[in-house]
């Protein structure tokens, strides 16, 4: 099955650099979520789910089997009930799509210039990006469906970090050190010498 790129879409739960393991099939698999904005086009995905069923099932739709799970999830399954109101996850809005993509090897995670992204810091929930994938069909203990699995990540802009940690920049602010050296505060090493 041909690769498709996703439209630029919101991350979240990122697991690109290591593995985790799902519980659910007790693999290790490296993992995004991908959270579309409400309205984004999603026609080649849909395209690619629809070639990958036929392909598994056939063209004919009375010979698909029951109650196909799709891969296109309302992010409002994500809501929860907190103090007898509704709340979505932060970054997921009603009426919007979401997708897990999947795979069980490292996708290659770059930046605007294609160049590898490095440092993990940079890749975070809430910095919008674009993945390669691909949609398979699958029929495994009488779970039935399509999902993608995830090839290669391009990380196209920053974004408010989803959750509840702020970034440093955002709690401090640069200090003044007498005489232009960091030693001069000391160190813990100093306390304990």
């Amino acid at each position: 099955m041909a690769n498709v790129n996703t439209p630029t879409f919101r991350v979240s739960y990122p697991n690109v650099f290591k593995a985790k393991k799902n519980d659910l099939n007790g693999k290790d698999e490296f993992s995004v979520v991908a959270l579309f904005k409400k309205g984004e086009d999603l026609t080649k995905l849909k395209e690619a789910a629809q070639k990958a069923i036929v392909e598994k099932w056939g063209p004919d739709k009375a010979k698909w089997p029951a109650n196909l799970r799709t891969p296109f999830r309302l992010q409002e399954e994500r809501a929860k009930e907190v103090d007898g109101k509704r709340v979505l996850p932060a970054g997921h809005e009603e009426g919007a799509i979401f997708l897990n993509l999947k795979s069980s090897q490292r996708p290659g995670v770059v930046d605007q210039n294609v160049q590898d992204i490095i440092d993990e810091s940079q890749f975070y929930a809430g910095c919008y990006a674009r993945a390669s994938v691909n949609a398979y069909a699958y029929d495994q203990k009488g779970n039935r469906g399509v999902s993608f699995g995830l090839g290669n990540i391009q990380k196209v802009r920053d974004g408010e970090p989803l959750g509840n940690r702020a970034r440093p920049e955002a709690d401090f602010a640069p200090i003044q050190v007498e005489g232009g050296d960091a030693a001069a505060t000391g160190s813990a090493t100093d306390i304990f010498s």
